[in-house]
């Protein structure tokens, strides 16, 4: 009985395991499948892709990039959708098209893509290149149009470059207007490679425009950035100093035991409750105070009480304040007392032993409730809405005037810019590779971010190992 009893409890034990491994293993697909994803929609988005040209049965003809093919209701074939540009012409960028009504497909080498502003890409051929005093055509008015563009960074240019869409319509496009031109169909696999590499870099670099559906992100990852290193210089060393308190200090009654309940209900209040907090008490409450006391002269315009960098950070470090002191308190509890006492017994005093014994063995637990703060804090998007987050921030919180970190300025976010670019934009289709390259980009910042604490903490670790 005793024996077949202890066989059935151990056969139950080894389920355990294998489903926490299965769990495991689920969770980390899912990851990896998500990271798949957004690499794939995002980086994808920045390769020069063909241009189709393609003539219907009824005779029309137009020129763009097959984006993805969907079946048709009631098993009535295929339609492909192209992204055919030319706002300016045909009025809109997208045309959907029956698979059964194309008579020809082809992908001529002359098709060429160019990011224009204001009416954004064209697709079409260069026919011609206008400048003072000589026009060019052909493959002559091509490479001038590339030597014009290389040379517009040093003296803009006063050529206008004649366009024909795939249907012969004819526009003129100052070239001062043109920002890039490839023409995807005549590029070798390393040129494609060449221009990936360059627009990635652009993407990361260059600020944002045509309503953050253009351009690069380089103002949202300083900004996100920046919020997250001054929100954790705040909410580090109350977290600690409040979970030493906690644990080192305080008497173990009743009172201490609400407190501990109310910290931790604290971290499951919704973040927007946070927002609604930092909005009232430091925007309008003590940022209006400060202008009454300090700036004055400038109402009833703003300085600090508006939203800003002080604001979203000390409202993201009020929202990650119970991750840490939860992490902090559990690293202090491990610790035994017998380490305390010994340092107590050798005639070191309370702070001392704090300071120098407890401390230094809790480091790698302060760490980690740092690493769960910023994880946190750096996807939060709807408190940010509230304190300081903007869509486009005409200056950086960090220049190179006194007093250099601008705590008052509005920043940008890239939470923020994905919600704005994916339901603000006024072409969602166009903006989606967009959203998944800036979400890949928020998910890579978590990460370092992360893996720097966790190197940290493993080299606390370490040197606690070795001592």
């Amino acid at each position: 009985m005793i024996s077949a009893s202890r066989g059935k409890h151990h056969r139950t034990e080894g389920v355990w395991p294998w489903l926490s491994a299965a769990g495991v293993a689920l969770s980390l697909l899912m990851l990896g499948a998500l990271l798949v994803l957004l690499a794939g929609r995002g980086l994808g988005h920045f390769w020069p892709a063909p241009i189709e040209q393609v003539t219907l049965h009824d005779g029309r003809v137009l020129a763009g990039q097959a984006v993805r093919e969907v079946a048709l209701p009631a098993e009535a074939g295929q339609e492909r959708l192209y992204y055919s540009a030319n706002r300016d012409i045909d009025g809109a960028l997208w045309n959907w098209v029956a698979v059964a009504n194309i008579a020809r497909r082809s992908t001529p080498q002359d098709l060429v893509l160019l990011d224009r502003t204001p009416w954004g890409d064209f697709i079409g051929r260069v026919v011609a290149l206008e400048t003072p005093g000589e026009r060019l055509e052909g493959e002559a008015a091509w490479q001038a149009l590339e030597e014009h563009l290389a040379a517009a960074e040093a003296a803009p240019s006063a050529a206008v470059a004649i366009l024909e869409s795939a249907d012969g319509t004819r526009i003129a496009q100052p070239v001062q207007g043109i920002h890039q031109a490839l023409r995807p169909n005549a590029m070798s696999l390393w040129e494609k490679t060449a221009v990936w590499s360059r627009d990635v870099w652009r993407f990361l670099s260059q600020g944002p425009r045509a309503a953050n559906t253009r351009g690069g992100v380089w103002p949202a990852i300083f900004g996100t950035i920046l919020m997250v290193l001054v929100m954790s210089v705040l909410v580090t060393p109350c977290g600690v100093l409040a979970a030493i308190y906690l644990n080192e200090i305080a008497n173990q009654g009743r009172l201490t035991h609400l407190v501990r309940i109310a910290v931790r209900n604290l971290a499951g209040v919704p973040s927007i409750v946070y927002g609604v907090f930092g909005l009232g008490v430091f925007v309008y409450g003590i940022g209006g105070q400060l202008d009454e006391w300090f700036f004055s002269d400038t109402l009833p315009s703003p300085t600090f009480g508006t939203g800003g960098l002080l604001w979203a950070s000390l409202t993201l470090a009020l929202l990650t304040l119970p991750v840490v002191i939860v992490a902090t308190e559990e690293g202090l509890a491990r610790i035994p007392d017998a380490q305390r006492e010994g340092a107590l017994a050798l005639g070191a005093t309370r702070l001392e032993m704090l300071t120098r014994i407890v401390l230094p063995m809790a480091a790698p637990a302060m760490l980690t409730g740092m690493i769960l703060a910023v994880a946190r804090a750096a996807g939060e998007v709807a408190p940010l809405m509230l304190v300081g987050v903007a869509k486009l921030a005409p200056q950086m919180p960090l220049d190179g005037e006194f007093p250099y970190l601008h705590l008052e300025r509005k920043f940008m976010h890239l939470g923020y810019h994905i919600f704005d670019t994916a339901f603000h934009g006024g072409d969602v289709q166009a903006a989606l590779p967009l959203v998944y390259a800036t979400a890949l980009l928020l998910v890579t910042i978590v990460v370092v971010l992360n893996l720097t604490a966790i190197f940290l903490r493993h080299h606390l670790k370490l040197r606690q190992r070795g001592t």
